[in-house]
Parts: C-alpha cells; sequence; structure tokens
C-alpha cells in the first residue's frame, strides 16, 4: 500500500483525486510482514470454550465480535488464534499491553524472579519492592514520591478516595460524566451514567459536566466546565471537598481529551475548597501520549494523587498508587496492608516494563507513530462523511462515527458493522464511547507506521463497502 500511495502522489502530485478512497480500496490490504511463527495449537476449539465460559463463569462476562475469537497466542503487537491466524492488536488488551505481547526482557524478568521467590508478603523485606517504588517514583515530577501497589485499577482508585477522605476529614468527591474509575462499588459510583456498570446509590459523590471538546454543551470553554465544579462545591458540597478524581483523556468514555486548560482551573477550585486533585493514569500513562510520559502533564499541572494499572504490568495484575509524603503519613496512623501488592513477581515484571519503555524509546516512538496515525486518520475522515471526529495523542487515539455531522448524530449500526469487517481483515480495535460508537485504537506501544497504515487502509476498505 505505501508503494501505491508513491505512485498516486506521483501521479496527481500532493492534491488528491476525489476517487481515491475508491482506488485504495480496490482489494483488502495485506498485515505488514512479521517474522515469528506460532506454536501449533492443539487445545480446545473455540465453541467448546464458549460453552465452557456460558457454563461455569458470570453471565455478566461478554466478549467481542458475533463469533467470538479463540485467543491462543501472542507476540509484540500481534495475536493469533486456534488457526494460527494473525491479527493486529489495536487494543493491546484493553490498553493492558505496553511493552508488546511475551516481551522477551519482561518474561525474563517473571520467570527469573518465580524460579526464587513466587511470593512473599510485605511484613518481610524484598528487594524486588523497594527497587520497583524506587524507581516509579523516579518518573513523577514535584512531591509525588511514596508508592503504593495493589492488584488492579479499581483498587487503585479506592484507595486514592480512601486518602482524600482521610487526609481532608471530607467525604465529598467531585467526579466527571462520562468518565470511568473502575469495577467496584466506590469507583463505579464515580461514573455518572449507568450505561457500562450498574447503578450504584451515589451518596457523597457529584458528577462535573464533561468538558468534551466535540460533544461538550461548552466546547472547548474550559472556564464554563470549571464554572460547573465551582457550583457543585457552592451549592452541593457546602464548600468543603475531599476531592476531585479525573481521567486526562476518558478511556471507556471514548478516548475524549479534555478541553485545553480544565484541570489547572479545577485543580485550583478544588484545592482552594481544601480538597485534593487525583490523575487516573490506568489508560494514559507510561509515556501513552507520546508529548508527556503522564497524561495529566498534558495540562500542566501536578495532582496530588496518581492512579495506574494495565500498562504499568502489560498484562499482570498489577496497580500503584503514588502520592506526597504529606498524604501518605494520614495512613501511616493505621494498618495500610495489601497481601499481593508488590509481591516480588509482579514487582520483578512491573520494573522490568519501566525499563523496557525507556531502553526502547517508548514515549518517543508514540509521538512519532501516533503523529502518522492521527494525520492518516484525518485525512480519511475528509473523504468519509461518516467519520465526525478524529482525536487523541501519542497511541491513544478515537475515531467517533456519526450518520449526520451537524447533527453528531451516533452511527451505532455503521460502527457495529466495520468494527466486525476490520476483524475480518485482521485488525482488532476497541469500542466505546456512551453510544457504542467510537473506535478505540490504543495499541501495544511497539505498534510501528506499517501497523497504522494497514489499521487505516483495512478501516478504508471497510467504509468504501458500507
Amino acid at each position: 500500500m505505501a508503494l501505491q500511495r508513491l505512485l498516486l502522489k506521483k501521479a496527481f502530485g500532493e492534491a488528491k483525486p476525489k476517487s481515491l478512497c475508491c482506488f485504495f480500496s480496490t482489494a483488502p490490504p495485506s498485515l505488514p510482514a512479521f517474522d515469528y511463527e506460532p506454536k501449533p495449537y492443539n487445545g480446545p476449539r473455540a465453541d467448546e470454550v464458549f460453552q465452557k465460559r456460558k457454563q461455569f463463569l458470570g453471565p455478566s462476562l461478554f466478549h467481542f465480535y458475533q463469533k467470538p475469537l479463540n485467543i491462543v497466542e501472542g507476540k509484540m503487537q500481534y495475536l493469533y488464534d486456534e488457526n494460527g491466524r494473525r491479527y493486529l492488536d489495536a487494543f493491546a488488551g484493553i490498553v493492558t499491553v505496553s511493552a508488546g505481547h511475551c516481551h522477551p526482557d519482561v518474561l525474563n524478568a517473571i520467570f527469573e524472579q518465580s524460579k526464587l521467590l513466587q511470593h512473599a508478603t510485605t511484613i518481610y523485606l524484598h528487594h524486588a519492592i523497594a527497587d520497583f517504588a524506587e524507581a516509579l517514583a523516579s518518573k513523577f515530577p514535584g512531591n509525588l514520591k511514596v508508592v503504593y501497589f495493589v492488584n488492579s485499577g479499581s483498587e487503585a482508585n479506592e484507595l486514592a478516595m480512601l486518602m482524600a477522605r482521610l487526609y481532608t476529614g471530607n467525604l465529598e468527591m467531585i467526579s466527571l460524566r462520562n468518565g470511568y474509575h473502575g469495577g467496584s462499588s466506590n469507583t463505579m459510583s464515580l461514573t455518572a451514567l449507568n450505561t457500562w456498570k450498574y447503578p450504584i446509590p451515589q451518596g457523597e459523590i457529584h458528577h462535573a459536566v464533561n468538558p468534551d471538546p466535540y460533544r461538550g454543551v461548552f466546547g472547548s470553554d474550559a472556564k464554563s466546565y470549571a464554572k460547573d465544579v465551582q457550583d457543585h462545591i457552592d451549592f452541593g458540597t457546602a464548600g468543603k471537598v475531599a476531592g476531585f478524581i479525573s481521567e486526562t483523556i476518558q478511556g471507556v468514555g471514548g478516548a475524549v481529551e479534555l478541553a485545553p486548560g480544565y484541570l489547572k482551573l479545577v485543580y485550583d477550585i478544588v484545592r482552594k475548597a481544601g480538597g485534593v486533585c487525583i490523575a487516573d493514569e490506568v489508560q494514559t500513562g507510561f509515556g501513552r501520549t507520546g508529548t508527556h510520559y503522564w497524561g495529566f502533564e498534558t495540562q500542566g499541572v501536578i495532582p496530588d494523587i496518581v492512579t495506574m494499572a494495565k500498562g504499568i504490568g502489560n498484562g499482570l495484575p498489577l496497580g500503584a498508587v503514588v502520592t506526597t509524603p504529606e498524604i501518605a503519613s494520614v495512613l501511616a496512623q493505621k494498618t495500610q496492608f495489601n497481601t499481593y501488592g508488590g509481591n516480588p513477581v509482579c514487582s520483578a515484571g512491573g520494573l522490568a516494563v519501566l525499563r523496557v519503555i525507556d531502553k526502547e524509546k517508548r514515549q518517543v516512538h508514540s509521538a512519532d507513530v501516533g503523529s502518522h496515525l492521527l494525520a492518516r486518520l484525518r485525512d480519511l475522515q475528509q473523504r468519509y462523511e461518516i467519520i465526525g471526529d478524529v482525536r487523541g495523542r501519542g497511541l491513544m487515539v478515537g475515531v467517533e462515527l456519526v450518520t449526520d455531522r451537524n447533527e453528531k448524530t451516533p452511527a451505532k449500526a455503521e460502527t457495529a458493522m466495520l468494527f466486525e469487517k476490520l476483524r475480518e481483515l485482521g485488525v482488532l480495535v476497541g469500542k466505546g464511547g456512551l453510544h457504542g460508537n467510537v473506535f478505540r485504537i490504543k495499541p501495544p506501544l511497539c505498534f510501528t507506521k506499517d501497523d497504522a497504515d494497514f489499521l487505516v487502509d483495512a478501516l478504508d476498505y471497510s467504509m468504501s463497502k458500507l
């Protein structure tokens, strides 16, 4: 496809002919070459696995695709099904795989530690958790120097809420509509809408208007959105608040980047009301945005508490909370303990992930490849009316589909059709947004420009067939 584009450029110059999308879409694109042969698979087939899931696992467990995929192997940015077919993983297991599937450095660290000591709680000393905490703390600005290890993003956000309430002596929390912070009862209450999770009684939780530049009521006007937070404090919390929590780019919400300058305004408001500011970096952290290592840095702020999970462990059950010594001192008045948090195997694996990101310059890589991907998607947007918005940073990208650009009517059915078509072509993306009409493109950080071209060409081909 790259050669095809070069020939077109020579033939037509910089201007693109109106029929260009049809020219690109005459044949389905092919996956980039990849020097790896998956191992023969002789295990249970998809139908058998699916029946077992339905019989023995909770009925709330959902799956992608009309015919669920039986994924049996992964290597870097690719996954393989039971028949050995290769797929481009543009979703990274819900943004969990950062270094790449089965990265040898991460695997080696896990294997070597597992052979020595698989588990020892923090009531004993072990260097792995201390080494990992030191390396992680070095990645943060300001006075964010104290690390707590947990097992998931939900648990990290639970702990952050506890810290905020204990430190301030207040109960009221403010979060954003359309945000997502976990699957526990407390973290589900931080989400204002019941589209994804259950309607949990919200108590002392207040939900501010979402500062969404594309769909938000105030467009990109950060001041108007921030005033809504002030109103919640003035009229809903009697002037006192424990904390404010938000993602910098909403993940499940559809890769929504907050209005520019929003967090700086809100952090000032919340701190004046005695509250602390929590940044949920579960999906945006570890260089994924390209321009910065942490998502909150894109808004020019330093939070009081930062939560993270998913990409921190490349698939290991691992999460963390980083805060200041002042806030940490409050927890020291009682016992704060996690049996598995920071166990030797997860700590060794997490440290290996940090080192891979640094050694392979994944942040710079994300910026470079992400810019290329966004440019190609925006070019596609010029040729297909169904693409209402292309947004994101680095390798955290959203493509929102609409049936009417002026009304921004969600293209729900079309999104579902294209989702299946992309899978047929060998591309696995995520879906999100309030209406399920946003493609979430958040691949492993080893994703290449050739992969980006294949993804866009596959989307081009699929849209031409709608």
